[in-house]
This record gives structure tokens, C-alpha cells and sequence, in this order.
């Protein structure tokens, strides 16, 4: 049996299916908007692009981590 995702990721299948588009088209929207604050890109995604709060925040968390690995690396 394969791993149990845990943590945001773990809302990355039902975000691709109740939007229809893959993780990787919100976290580019994201990567636009990293001059912003965490909630600010969270209504971002909420206004702009009709997504949930919980998938908004989650998306946001996860895309904002990897950056932070990734300026840390």
C-alpha cells in the first residue's frame, strides 16, 4: 500500500476535482502573487477564481512551504 498523504496535499484531489483544473495551475496563479501575504493570496484564489476557503488556504500553505524549502536549499 502506497503512503497516506497527510496535510494540505491531502485536499489536492478533490481541489482538482471539484475545479477541473490540475495542483499546478493554482500554484502558478500562487507564484504570481508571492509579493502577498498568506491570506491575501487566499482571497485571491476565494474572489478571483471562485475556490473554497479550506482549498484556497490549502493550496496556498503548500505552494508558500515548498518556497521556503526552496530559499532555504
Amino acid at each position: 500500500m502506497g503512503e497516506r498523504v497527510t496535510g494540505p496535499a491531502s485536499y489536492f484531489p478533490s481541489i482538482e476535482k471539484a475545479y477541473g483544473q490540475p495542483i499546478e495551475h493554482w500554484k502558478a496563479i500562487i507564484r504570481e502573487h508571492l509579493d502577498r501575504k498568506h491570506m491575501e493570496i487566499v482571497s485571491v484564489l476565494k474572489s478571483e477564481h471562485g475556490l473554497g476557503h479550506g482549498h484556497a488556504n490549502a493550496l496556498v500553505a503548500h505552494e508558500l512551504a515548498e518556497q521556503r524549502k526552496a530559499s532555504e536549499a
